[in-house]
C-alpha cells in the first residue's frame, strides 16, 4: 500500500477559449505527498496550484493523467475518501452575526458530527476565549482560524490550504503558522499552497515547486537546499587570507567586506587561518533558504518557457 497521500502523475489541465484557443494551467504535472507533517506547494502566483488543488476535490476535471487520494482514485473514488480530507480553498460563508462557536456548531448539525468536536477544534486553532464573540468582530486571522476550525471537525487526516495567509498583517500570518505546525506535529498531513516562501519555510518538513503548472522540484526542505556546508568567514586581512585559503583547496569568494567559504570541516578551516597567523573574528554558517532556491527555480523557468513559446511562435 502506498504511502503517499496525494498523487498526480502526467496530470494535465487545458482550459478552451470563447474563440477557439486553449490555455494549459498544468502540464504533466507529478505531484507526491508524503503521509505526515506539512508539505509545501509552491509556485508563483498564476503557477497553477489552485487547478491542481480544484482538481483533487473533484471541482475541475482534468484534462488528462491520473490523480489518487490515500491510494484511491479520483474523481471515481471521491466520495469514498473525501470525508477524510479537509480543505479551505475559498473564503468560507459564515453568518457575521453569530459567534465563532454557534457558527461551528451549526456547521457540526449540518454535516451530522457530534458538536463536542467544537470544543476540540476551537482549541486547536486557539480562539479560546474569542468563540463567543460575534464573527463580524473577528480580525482577518481569526476569521481564517474559525475557517481551519471548520475544517476540523471531520477530524480529517489531510487538511489541504490555499494561500491561507494572503491578506493578513504579520501577526495574523504567525498565528496562521503556528496553527499549521501544530496540526502537522499533531499528526495530520498538511498540503500547504503558498508563494509566502519565508513563512513556508518554517513550517515545511517536505515541498513541491511548480511553474507554469510544470514540476520544477520536489523532496525534503532541507535536502532541496542542500545542507548548510558554506561559511561566513570574517578576518581581519581577507588579502592574506584569500590565497593561505586558496592554497589550501578552499575557493573563497569576498562578498561585502567577508568570505564566503564552502567547507564541510569548518575545524579544518579554522586551523589552516590560525597556522597562517590569520585569526577569526567570524565563522557562521550560511543556510541556503528557500526562498533563494525557488527564485533561482522559477526564474530559469520563465526563461525556458518565453523561449519555447517564442520557438513555438516561429514554428
Amino acid at each position: 500500500m502506498s504511502d503517499l497521500v496525494i498523487e498526480t502523475t502526467g496530470l494535465r489541465k487545458e482550459f478552451r477559449s470563447v474563440r477557439g484557443g486553449s490555455r494549459v494551467a498544468v502540464h504533466g504535472l507529478d505531484l507526491a505527498v508524503p503521509a505526515g507533517g506539512v508539505h509545501g506547494f509552491l509556485g508563483p502566483n498564476g503557477s497553477g496550484k489552485t487547478t491542481t488543488i480544484r482538481m483533487l476535490l473533484g471541482l475541475a476535471r482534468p484534462t488528462r493523467g491520473t490523480m489518487r487520494l490515500f491510494g484511491e482514485p479520483v474523481p471515481q473514488r471521491l466520495p469514498q475518501v473525501i470525508g477524510r480530507v479537509g480543505a479551505v480553498v475559498e473564503s468560507p460563508k459564515f453568518s457575521p452575526n453569530f459567534s465563532g462557536r454557534r457558527n461551528l456548531q451549526l456547521l457540526a448539525g449540518a454535516i451530522g458530527v457530534p458538536t463536542t468536536r467544537v470544543d476540540a477544534a476551537i482549541e486547536t486553532v486557539k480562539l479560546t476565549g474569542r468563540d463567543k464573540d460575534r464573527y463580524k468582530s473577528y480580525s482577518l486571522g481569526m476569521k481564517q482560524r474559525l475557517a481551519i476550525a471548520a475544517t476540523l471537525l471531520k477530524e480529517p487526516d489531510l487538511l489541504i490550504l490555499d494561500e491561507p495567509t494572503n491578506g493578513l498583517d504579520p501577526a495574523g500570518i504567525r498565528e496562521i503558522r503556528e496553527t499549521i505546525r501544530d496540526l502537522g506535529e499533531s499528526g495530520v498531513t498538511v498540503l500547504l499552497s503558498s508563494h509566502i516562501l519565508a513563512e513556508v519555510q518554517q513550517v515545511c518538513t517536505s515541498a513541491t515547486i511548480i511553474g507554469n503548472g510544470r514540476l520544477l522540484a520536489s523532496g525534503k526542505v532541507d535536502e532541496l537546499l542542500g545542507g548548510g556546508s558554506s561559511y561566513r568567514v570574517v578576518v581581519p586581512d581577507l588579502a592574506a587570507a584569500i590565497p593561505v585559503l586558496t592554497a589550501a583547496g578552499y575557493a573563497p569568494a569576498a562578498i561585502d567586506g567577508v568570505l564566503h567559504v564552502d567547507s564541510d570541516e569548518p575545524a579544518s578551516l579554522t586551523r589552516v587561518l590560525a597556522e597562517a597567523g590569520i585569526w577569526l573574528s567570524e565563522l557562521t554558517p550560511l543556510r541556503a533558504d528557500l526562498e533563494s532556491y525557488f527564485l533561482q527555480l522559477t526564474e530559469a523557468d520563465e526563461l525556458g518557457h518565453d523561449v519555447a513559446s517564442e520557438t513555438e511562435a516561429v514554428a
